[in-house]
């Protein structure tokens, strides 16, 4: 890097990116606007904090996430570019950095609009449809995004809703030990899911409860839970239960409370299980209608002890936020003891009636599939041999280096997986490479130099005809961008083809040298009228006295 990220005129990261304006600065990183010099773009340039710069393993994990999110193309996602480290210049001397690269979106972040904006419900409603939209994409990619948040969510200038800063939490939580270290590089743990307050493992149920506090606070205007530390924040999403958010604003209607409790569901088979399945309940409580969710208790199993009830989770966060210290609960009663065995107990007879009775008929032979390998079929070949053994097909797009534009990359569960008659398999398709350089169109045909362009994820633009007196019918003469151009993934690529044909030009009168030099380069078959030549001294022939047209160009004659 030429300059440090914190001042002068020329600074450039990786030799490619060079930092502009500062824009803002979060708990783990400062996000500039940068231009791309290869490509000439504007992008968003987020350096991350130097705290983070010594850890190896952060690194790693940070470069290994960036590239996973950069597959990922949807309009409701915040594409990512690139990422790496460079030196820079900090207040405690020059260190390696982690960057990343990413789409620079016009417009400001959902925490700044709610502070300048009051939302009306149905509003608040289509913003987090649309993250719900882009969780969606991500989840089926097999991407959780760990951090959802208004700082996380950008609007654009005409409304569109973007979902940015996929895997970053999970290269901070990868390498934090503590819910502390934790949330103070992330920020804020009033979004947290219990399970990532408890530091168990997560999955996309994690980001559906986040989704639901972001819900909560922008019909509310203020989250369910808040505390004077992480950790009592923490405590309060595991073990207390979120007031509806209609008494804390009037406006909202039951419908919602509905869908926002449902999705806080402590225990994570108890909410939503996928981001379409919320994105409809709460499409159906917008219009007025009471969305059908299964009745139960949002709250986590607990234990009686001393008059009061305490979750096993509760426990540990209480010692954490305590500093430790053993338990010191009595017994619990003997009737709830007994009430435990006998529940364990008709747990163990329904399992052993479901394996007795319906494993056999899950894995007969006649119920179940192996899945083929389709890798770089075509998308039609794929979908065609999947469906014809009784499989759903799931299709996700993203960019690939390697294999060709609506090729297959590969398959989610992977060829040879034995499944059920019915069970979805996802279909990761190639829109070709992020950047793909335009090829040489010499002595191509039209329709052979659009697959070539198909191939490699670029479309055909503008097709202009033009006459040409040597080349024949279809062939391709000219393109623009030039040959070697490097253009992003379905940008379009004019064509000039020839049209077969010339014009001929007026010969009448003119003398039989004059005519025959005035065709003989238009690939013409000239036949000449001897007698007639002869007797006016002109160029006479039905063929040529026919001008100013344009004719189908023939071979000419030996």
């Amino acid at each position: 890097m030429s300059e440090t990220a914190g001042g002068g005129n020329s600074r450039v990261l990786a030799g490619r990116y060079a930092i502009g304006e500062f824009i803002g600065q979060g708990g783990m990183a400062t996000v500039y606007r940068g231009t791309d010099i290869k490509l000439g773009r504007q992008v968003a340039i987020k350096v991350m904090k130097s705290e983070l710069s010594g850890d190896e393993q952060f690194r790693s994990r940070f470069r290994q996430e960036a590239q996973s999110a950069s597959r990922m193309a949807h309009p409701t996602i915040v594409r990512v570019f690139d990422a790496g480290d460079d030196l820079i210049q900090t207040a405690e001397g020059a260190k390696r950095l982690p960057f990343i690269v990413m789409e620079y979106v016009e417009g400001t972040n959902l925490r700044q609009f709610i502070e300048e904006n009051e939302l009306s419900l149905t509003e608040a409603s289509r913003i987090v449809q649309s993250v719900l939209t882009a969780l969606e994409y991500s989840h089926r990619a097999g991407i959780v995004h760990r951090d959802i948040k208004p700082a996380n969510i950008m609007i654009t200038k005409s409304g569109q809703v973007k979902v940015m800063d996929f895997g970053i939490a999970r290269a901070v939580s990868d390498t934090s030990s503590t819910l502390q270290q934790t949330t103070a590089i992330l920020g804020t743990a009033a979004y947290f899911s219990p399970e990532q307050a408890k530091g168990e493992s997560v999955d996309a149920r994690t980001d559906l409860y986040s989704t639901a506090v972001l819900l909560y606070e922008l019909l509310a205007r203020d989250v369910p839970f808040r505390g004077d530390t992480a950790v009592a924040v923490a405590y309060q999403h595991v073990s207390e239960r979120p007031q509806p958010p209609s008494e804390r604003n009037p406006e909202v209607t039951p419908e919602l409370d509905r869908v926002v409790l449902y999705g806080l569901g402590k225990d994570r088979a108890r909410r939503f299980q996928t981001a379409a399945e919320f994105r409809d309940a709460l499409s159906v409580a917008t219009n007025g209608k009471m969305p059908d969710l299964p009745r139960h208790d949002t709250q986590d199993t607990v234990l009686f002890s001393a008059g009061e009830e305490v979750s096993e989770s509760d426990l540990a966060l209480r010692q954490l936020s305590e500093g430790g210290g053993s338990r010191t609960q009595s017994r619990p009663p003997v009737m709830w003891t007994w009430a435990a065995i006998l529940t364990i107990a008709a747990i163990v007879i329904a399992v052993v009636f479901w394996l007795v009775n319906l494993v056999p008929n899950e894995i007969s032979p006649q119920n179940v599939r192996e899945i083929p390998d389709v890798t770089n079929l075509t998308r039609s070949e794929a979908i065609e041999k999947l469906k014809s053994l009784d499989l759903e097909v799931i299709q996700i797009e993203q960019t690939d280096d390697k294999v060709s534009a609506d090729h297959v990359i590969s398959t989610d569960p992977e060829a040879g997986t034995t499944v059920n008659i019915g069970d979805e398999v996802t279909l990761l398709i190639s829109t070709g490479p992020v950047q793909a350089v335009v090829p040489d169109f010499a002595g191509k045909s039209q329709e052979q130099f659009s697959t070539m362009l198909q191939d490699l994820g670029l479309t055909v633009g503008k097709v202009t005809s033009t006459d040409d007196p040597v080349e024949p019918s279809g062939r391709v003469l000219g393109i623009s961008p030039e040959v070697g151009a490097k253009l992003e993934s379905g940008q379009a690529v004019d064509l000039t083809v020839a049209t077969g044909k010339v014009d001929i030009p007026n010969v009448v009168n003119q003398s039989l040298e004059t005519a025959q030099n005035a065709l003989s380069g238009l690939g013409l078959d000239l036949t000449i009228d001897a007698q007639m030549a002869a007797s006016t001294g002109c160029a006479y022939n039905p063929q040529l006295l026919i001008t100013g047209q344009t004719v189908p160009r023939a071979r000419r004659s030996p």
